[in-house]
């Protein structure tokens, strides 16, 4: 199964229809999201991100990748929006599933794995999940990203994140989170 992101910007009177796949539509200018399993009609003028559960990648995505998940346990998508304050950070973390990230505004920094890289806006990154990963947003400028992210269903309407290291886990935390969509997905997606 892949995960992937496929970027939409529709002008005024195109239309799009989507295949049927387990999906998260996120609406860039009115900061909402959608999941379906079922055809979508997407009608401009529209700038959407669509996280998709596809047997294959496509070419037009923005990223895409490859999960193996375990077959016996059930799984839900979740999609929300971080948002960072200039300055702020998210200290070192682990999730408990993979997952697609796109920054929509400022800039960002993700440290993993020991290497380190910067994003800009509409630029995509992965995440595995259970490998560290420190973040630092913009310095000077608010900092926003969108994710969707593949869980155990048991997390359904809690918090994923894990900090590596006790001592952060009690510091002030200055990101905000917006969940958008947390559903359990079909057995077979």
């Amino acid at each position: 199964m892949e995960l992937q992101v496929v970027e939409h910007r529709l002008t005024d009177g195109e239309a799009l229809e989507l295949e049927p796949v387990p999906r998260v539509v996120y609406d860039v200018n009115a900061d909402g999201a959608a999941y379906s399993t079922g055809s979508r009609a997407i009608k401009g003028p529209k700038h959407v991100l669509s996280f998709e559960l596809t047997p294959k990648a496509s070419d037009s995505a923005l990223l895409g990748t490859s999960l193996a998940l375990p077959i016996d346990e059930q799984r839900l998508i979740r999609c929300d929006r971080v948002d960072f304050p200039p300055g702020g950070v998210a200290y070192l973390h682990t999730h408990q599933g993979p997952g697609i990230r796109v920054l929509l505004h400022g800039s960002i920094r993700i440290e993993t794995g020991g290497r380190s890289h910067d994003y800009g806006p509409f630029e995509a990154w992965f995440e595995p999940g259970p490998e560290p990963v420190f973040a630092a947003g913009s310095a000077d400028e608010p900092t926003a990203f969108v994710r969707c992210m593949v869980l155990p269903a048991h997390l359904k309407g809690q918090r994923s994140i894990r900090y590596v290291r006790d001592e952060d886990a009690d510091k002030p935390k200055p990101q905000r989170y917006t969940v958008f969509v947390d559903e359990l997905l079909p057995e077979d997606p």
